[in-house]
């Protein structure tokens, strides 16, 4: 079975509970060779669950956890992944590529260390030592150690936190180019505009369930709002007592108008503002499809409560 398309971890089923909170209800994912599965939702929402689940540092109360077919704390699983979680600790008086090699040195045939510190961008702090480093630089090691052993299946947990913008466009070209390669990658994220950057699928979890997966264009399918942009003489007060204006404010010279009949909007622009221009109508974003989701899922468990 090749790599690219194969279901290389599951859950089947799964449930997880700590006393009387249930963290995780009956749950199925898979995580396929080949794409990114950025996995969102709400603190408390059951990520952290499903991943330690996965991983096999927890085990399911129901159901069944799969990792490229065996059980999840088999060593033989565990070395085709790749870990790289919100926190770690390293120590701080061995060099970068001190650490790159000693991690290295647990697979069967890894990354030489060049190769890895060229993939995660830190080829010129291999002499540093990791305490000298500052955060984002940090988490650029964390993130060749996670990758340096070939890992078929790479978890990632906020992995751009305390990066600046060259260094999250370094690793986002990393990752692409690993997915490219035919390995998986789960990604959580609280920066949407990451999950919607790289994402080949997304799934939404509130409350230990999966409440929506699909492409991020099928996330952002389900929400009706959409943005309407234009420079325009009209003011923002005045637009926003328009039927159907949810929002409308000022974006630099650029009045921006949320709404769920965007047609009705334009016609209504055009008519009253023969001088408008540069109009832009726009779906609604990742973010704005995942707030809805979130939304809506917590409005139902407080009916269902009620």
């Amino acid at each position: 079975m090749r790599t690219a398309d194969a279901v290389l971890a599951r859950l089947h089923h799964a449930s997880k509970s700590y006393g009387k909170i249930k963290a995780l209800d009956g749950v199925d994912l898979a995580l396929r060779g080949g794409e990114l599965l950025a996995l969102l939702g709400p603190n408390g929402a059951g990520k952290t669950t499903a991943i330690g689940l996965l991983l096999g540092l927890l085990r399911a109360d129901a159901g069944t956890v799969e990792l490229f077919g065996r059980d999840p704390q088999d060593i033989a699983a565990r070395r085709n992944i790749g870990v790289m979680l919100q926190d770690a600790q390293l120590p701080a008086t061995l060099r970068v590529g001190e650490l790159i090699r000693l991690t290295a040195s647990y697979y069967p045939s890894p990354r030489t260390v060049q190769e890895s510190a060229d993939l995660a961008g830190v080829a010129d702090l291999l002499k540093r030592p990791y305490g000298k480093l500052s955060g984002g630089q940090q988490r650029r090691v964390q993130f060749a150690l996670a990758l340096c052993g070939r890992p078929k299946l790479l978890f990632l947990d906020e992995p751009t936190v305390g990066m600046d913008i060259q260094a999250r466009q370094t690793l986002w070209a990393a990752i692409r180019h690993l997915v490219a390669e035919g390995n998986g990658v789960v990604l959580t994220t609280h920066y949407l505009e990451e999950a919607e950057a790289l994402a080949d699928r997304v799934c939404v979890m509130a409350r230990g369930r999966i409440i929506s997966e699909g492409s991020v264009d099928a996330l952002r399918a389900r929400v009706s709002m959409k943005r309407v942009r234009c420079n325009t003489t009209l003011s923002p007060t005045d637009v926003a007592d328009w039927p159907g204006v949810v929002e409308a404010t000022l974006e630099g010279d650029r009045l921006c108008i949320a709404t769920e009949h965007a047609e009705a909007v334009v016609r209504r622009l055009l008519a009253l503002d023969d001088t408008l221009s540069a109009l832009e109508v726009r779906a609604a974003g990742l973010a704005e499809a995942f707030t809805e989701l979130t939304r809506d899922d917590a409005v139902a468990s407080l009916r269902e409560a009620a």
